[in-house]
């Protein structure tokens, strides 16, 4: 793969430091990859756009997903994921989560991960929408992900990884092969290093996360904003399935103007039978599906919108006050004192709540070992597409993924290590090109985008609004481009133009992919496209950003994934 040759606009690195892996993001994606790679002799550098516990990990209520319990199966939890996938999966890729994932999780724990006991000991497991068996691992009630990012963070330190924190990744760096050499970043503030700077390494992890502050109302924190699948693309890698973007069903309604990350309600409320209702106490998702209130999570906020649009309502309803005051303390606090934070008290009245946008089940390309369309660039964790979640993620498979995946790429690095001698090539990166950097976006662009987004690629899309959301997009591409062709100026660099401009180009690719798939399949709602198809559509979308930076979009001839290597043997894939 070629790269485009496209940069962000940024001054030239000052500093620099060395390594054999740098692995970008800390949540449980990065910080599993970083402490494997460590462990196999890597020198390894993690730089996080925060501080090393405020990623989206942290903010994960409801648990992780494994066959653990008692009864239960991976071909159970393979069954459950394919049927949430939608058609879409990569089977082999969901059966390596499923067999996998168990002992990823074991070793999580060893690494000091505490969760929830019964009082004999065992893991106390719950359900979760899409789930036929009892398989959420969970802790604090309703904290694990804080659980896991205390744990990661504390072996990471104890174990002296060199970390990079307030720092946003900006562009790849390659050889004159083509192959990964590093990565640019500016760190934010005062610390050892300052400003803009490199990383040399001849492995490159994207850990960082999602996009979700491409929409006004996410469940996503600030920083969210598509950074490593802009520099994938800029890099040349291909992204898929960027059209498949999980609303969560029950996030705190507060208000129709609400912006910014809007606290979750989890999931895990339903699994332990809360009931979803209209304004007049009427359960409107039973007779929907078997699973009523527990369907996958696609089928439930679909539900909720049809039931609001029925009743010419803002919102829906989370019943749960029959489960009394110590259970909402013992078992939700985090969820409780959001609740009462905001004026709601869950044990003497029902939670407001209506769908928005929470995961993206689409990402940079992998193959089974996280590696990229790039030579040397990995990726895992929901900036990665490994073909697990298909149409649909399936609950508590994210924080799996990011396990399973993470130990995947780093024993790939290790082995790439020992046979390429990779600590014997110091990577010498191309110059910069000399071509037009990419242009920025003012900072206030963010905004516009985000109400661009909202309108005509939220849960409810069709041609109409979706190509009406394609020509604002390209309105504001254009106007940038032209300003930097025509007199070299662009907006000054800084965090806001590199975040702004970062998500008009995930924006762009969604929503291309989305006009182009003609059905609704999954968490992807067409209005006037409202049946699945299987014949034309049971196929993914990759897009490319071309040198000129317009985009080119394709699909795959069937479900299955190309390989990522033109060398790959079909059971390599």
């Amino acid at each position: 793969m070629t790269s485009t040759g496209i940069r962000l606009h940024a001054p030239a690195p000052g500093w620099s430091v060395a390594a054999d892996v740098v692995v970008v993001g800390s949540g449980v994606a990065g910080l599993t990859a970083a402490l494997r790679c460590e462990a196999a002799g890597l020198t390894t550098v993690v730089v996080t756009k925060a501080r090393l516990d405020d990623g989206s990990t942290r903010w994960a209520q409801g648990g992780i997903a494994a066959a653990l319990g008692e009864g239960d199966t991976p071909e159970q939890h393979l069954d459950d994921t394919l049927v949430a996938g939608a058609g879409l999966c990569d089977e082999e890729a969901v059966r390596i989560l499923v067999t996998e994932g168990p002992d990823a999780v074991r070793r999580l724990i060893d690494t000091g991960a505490h969760f929830d006991e019964s009082s004999e000991g065992a893991l106390e497991l719950t359900r979760e929408g899409g789930h036929h068996r009892r398989r959420i691992a969970h802790a604090g009630g309703d904290a694990t992900g804080a659980e896991i990012s205390r744990a990661l963070v504390e072996a990471v330190r104890a174990r002296g990884l060199r970390t990079v924190e307030n720092a946003l990744v900006l562009d790849l760096l390659t050889d004159a092969e083509g192959r990964t050499a590093g990565v640019t970043l500016h760190v934010m503030g005062e610390g050892q290093h300052d400003g803009v700077g490199a990383v040399h390494a001849p492995a490159v992890v994207l850990a960082t996360g999602g996009m979700g502050q491409v929409f006004s109302a996410t469940t996503n924190p600030s920083v969210s904003t598509g950074d490593g699948v802009a520099l994938a693309l800029r890099a040349g890698a291909e992204v898929s399935d960027l059209e498949f973007v999980q609303f969560h069903p029950t996030v705190l309604f507060l208000g129709a103007d609400a912006e910014g990350q809007q606290p979750l309600v989890s999931e895990a409320v339903r699994g332990e039978g809360a009931h979803l209702v209209d304004g007049d106490g009427v359960r409107f998702m039973v007779g929907q599906h078997e699973l009523a209130e527990l369907a996958p999570r696609d089928i439930v906020a679909k539900g909720i919108m049809r039931r609001m649009q029925e009743r010419d309502a803002e919102h829906m309803l989370l019943d749960a006050r029959h489960f009394g005051a110590q259970m909402w303390e013992q078992r939700f606090p985090t969820i409780l004192a959001a609740c009462r934070a905001h004026g709601i008290d869950p044990v003497t009245e029902p939670i407001p709540i209506a769908p928005a946008a929470h995961y993206a089940s689409g990402g940079v390309r992998t193959d089974a070992r996280g590696r990229t369309t790039v030579p040397g660039l990995y990726a895992c964790g929901e900036v990665a597409c490994t073909g697990v979640h298909g149409a649909n993620r399936l609950a508590s498979n994210s924080l799996l993924e990011g396990l399973v995946y993470a130990e995947r790429i780093a024993a790939d690095i290790a082995r790439a290590h020992t046979e390429e001698r990779l600590h014997a090539r110091v990577p010498a990166p191309v110059p910069d090109p000399g071509k037009p950097a990419h242009p920025l976006l003012a900072p206030e662009s963010r905004f516009a985008i985000q109400r661009i987004m909202t309108d005509g690629a939220g849960v409810l899309r069709s041609e109409e609004s979706l190509a009406r959301a394609a020509d604002q997009l390209e309105r504001l591409h254009g106007e940038a481009r032209d300003a930097l062709d025509e007199n070299g100026k662009t907006a000054e660099p800084g965090v806001d133009t590199w975040e702004a401009t970062n998500l008009l180009c995930v924006a762009r690719v969604l929503v291309a992919a989305a006009r182009l798939r003609e059905e609704t399949r999954g968490c992807h709602w067409r209005e006037d496209h409202a049946e699945r198809d299987d014949t034309d559509w049971r196929r993914h979308i990759v897009v490319r950003l071309n040198p000129d930076r317009s985009l080119a979009v394709r699909t795959t001839d069937t479900a299955d994934f190309p390989p990522t290597r033109p060398s790959q043997r079909p059971q390599e894939q």
